[in-house]
């Protein structure tokens, strides 16, 4: 397919041409990353285990398999974990079904994910001011956070956003619309909590490139990120309060971890004409999945260029990045990347393990590499990260993180 020919917009007569745009300044103390923690279900194979139950469910009998083969030979994925035991998914046989078994493990899942990060901030449900769900594989109303904020014991007043269509680059976009709410509210404590059971949307019967592409990458997962105002750090929880108001705690006893990053800066960016390069054809089967072959073009094209004018504004360039946190779209995405920005090889390699252990779990997959930078040594004070990920639009998010 021909890859579309992008036209960036000019700018406003109004403002002149030689004056960059600038970030409004920072606060003193922006919101910081108190936890993150994923959940992925105990469903755990190998890769050279699934490729024959997925070519029984997407190849007719007899067809030739030699391009499935070679799709997950070249996935970059070893291991992945599945929302259900491989032999049911043939037994799902349509949308509604898989549907609820995405509403079922992704409640248990979510509430895993939810529960593992507000312990390792030293917090509690009723801590929470505002829940951001994110989620690209499954439907629901009441949402799947509004479910969950009664099961887990959140304040009835919890502010909530539910998130859907973002695909990919929810987890980035999601913390960027966290880090939003915290620089106009610093006293509260926000969480992200995304929940993709890709596995489900696999599409029987379907022999189609990108089917085979997306049932040799996927993987499913939870991921919960909670974040803190600028004002909360050294607080103490321990307010004796009735968890009624808002950011300052219900009564957990701890202080919340000031290890954790701070969130200095976002950047969202569309990429016009690029529509229908990646997402959903959604009709009576579900969620048949859009990947074109031209996605690491645009990627190539046009990505370095944003995000060296988005590091510019905070007199960074791309040297200044020790800790780079890119959602794993695949192999050719990650070569993408690294030649675009002029990497090392070294710089994403946290992106491929993340990838070869559990695959793509599409917004889940920035938050579990963020949980392996927290858990493996942390970066020195004063390091710069830079969170990115890309997604249907097709558009692409930044985050900026400093240590």
């Amino acid at each position: 397919m021909r890859v579309p020919v992008l036209v960036e917009h000019a700018p406003s007569p109004s403002a002149p041409a030689s004056v960059a745009r600038r970030p409004p300044p920072p606060s003193a103390a922006g919101p910081r990353i108190a936890a993150v923690r994923c959940a992925l279900p105990p469903h755990r194979y190998a890769q050279h285990e699934l490729t024959g139950p997925i070519g029984d469910l997407c190849l007719s009998p007899g067809a030739d398999r030699a391009l499935l083969h070679r799709v997950h030979a070249s996935a970059g994925v070893r291991t992945r974990h599945l929302a259900l035991p491989i032999e049911r998914y043939a037994r799902l046989g349509d949308f509604g079904r898989s549907n609820g078994a995405w509403l079922e493990t992704g409640l248990e899942l979510g509430e895993e994910a939810l529960s593992g990060a507000l312990r390792e901030a030293g917090l509690t449900p009723a801590d929470v001011d505002l829940l951001v769900f994110a989620s690209i594989t499954g439907v629901s109303a009441p949402s799947l956070d509004a479910r969950l904020a009664g099961r887990m014991g959140l304040r009835p007043d919890v502010k909530r956003l539910p998130l859907f269509g973002l695909g990919c680059v929810a987890g980035a976009a999601g913390l960027a619309r966290v880090h939003d709410h915290l620089r106009g509210h610093p006293e509260d404590t926000a969480v992200l909590l995304t929940v993709e059971l890709c596995s489900l949307t696999l599409q029987r019967g379907d022999a189609s490139r990108a089917n085979l592409v997306a049932g040799a990458l996927f993987g499913d997962g939870a991921a919960a990120l909670v974040a803190r105002g600028g004002n909360t750090d050294g607080v103490n929880t321990d307010d004796g309060g009735s968890g009624s108001g808002s950011g300052s705690g219900s009564g957990s006893g701890t202080v919340a971890s000031a290890s954790g990053p701070r969130v200095v800066a976002t950047r969202s960016h569309l990429y016009p004409g690029t529509e229908g390069l990646l997402g959903w054809e959604i009709g009576a089967a579900g969620f048949r999945v859009v990947i074109d072959a031209g996605v690491p073009d645009i990627v190539r094209g046009h990505l370095g260029r944003h995000l060296r004018a988005f590091l510019a504004e905070h007199e960074l360039t791309v040297d200044d990045i020790g800790i780079w946190i890119c959602h794993p779209g695949g192999p050719r995405i990650l070569s993408a990347v690294s030649e675009t920005l002029g990497l090392s090889e070294d710089a994403l390699d946290r992106s491929r393990r993340s990838l070869a252990a559990v695959g793509n779990m599409s917004s889940v997959s920035v938050l579990h590499i963020l949980e392996d930078v927290r858990v493996r040594r942390a970066p020195e004070p004063g390091t710069w990260g830079l969170l990115l990920a890309m997604g249907p639009g097709f558009c692409s998010e930044l985050v900026l993180l400093r240590w």
